[in-house]
């Protein structure tokens, strides 16, 4: 396992994390595609999250890793809803994909309290979706390349608020079609 930690891990996944997020931009894949392709890469790579998150890649790659597998289990749960074996599978990849969610909040605040809070907005995000009304919001680190979060924890909240970087109303999130896009 150690040998996937050594040299060119970080510039092999920005660069596969930049690739996929430009074929979603043009409309070359779907969200659903790009959810699969970010999570085939993960076990293609035998990813790992890293224990100690103490430099801004580790945290990304992090927090990649665990909104990869939460989503990815997610839209498992979905796919088996309707099924047979409905209840079984389907709360275990709910309940798979919440553990996952919350081990991704965990990396977004590594990350924040690494860069002291600092060139960060925050704020609530337009969602066409009625669960997501007033629930989820946007992280933005001003200076880093694609590092846009959301969130609907309300713990997060709370420490944005508390660090004065949460901005009262509802914006259009700068990743809107994405956010959007069921898959």
């Amino acid at each position: 396992m150690s040998f996937i930690r050594k040299d060119g891990l970080f510039e092999r996944f920005f660069e596969r994390r930049s690739y996929l997020i430009m074929q979603y931009n043009n409309g070359d894949i779907t969200k659903r595609e790009f959810l699969q392709y970010n999570y085939d890469y993960m076990i293609s790579e035998n990813a790992r999250p890293f224990l100690k998150i103490d430099s801004y890649e580790k945290g990304m790659y992090n927090y990649q890793y665990y909104n990869g597998m939460a989503k990815y289990y997610k839209m498992l749960a979905k796919e088996v809803r309707n099924s047979k074996k409905h209840s079984r599978y389907y709360n275990y990849y709910l309940n798979l994909g919440s553990k996952f969610y919350n081990q991704k909040d965990g990396s977004i605040l590594s990350i924040l309290k690494l860069i002291n809070f600092e060139n960060v907005s925050s704020y609530f995000i337009k969602c066409d979706s009625n669960s997501l009304k007033n629930r989820l919001y946007e992280i933005v680190l001003e200076d880093k390349k694609e590092a846009i979060f959301h969130s609907k924890s309300e713990r997060l909240l709370q420490i944005l608020k508390e660090n004065g970087i949460f901005s009262s109303g509802i914006r259009k999130s700068l990743i809107e079609d994405y956010i959007n896009e069921r898959y």
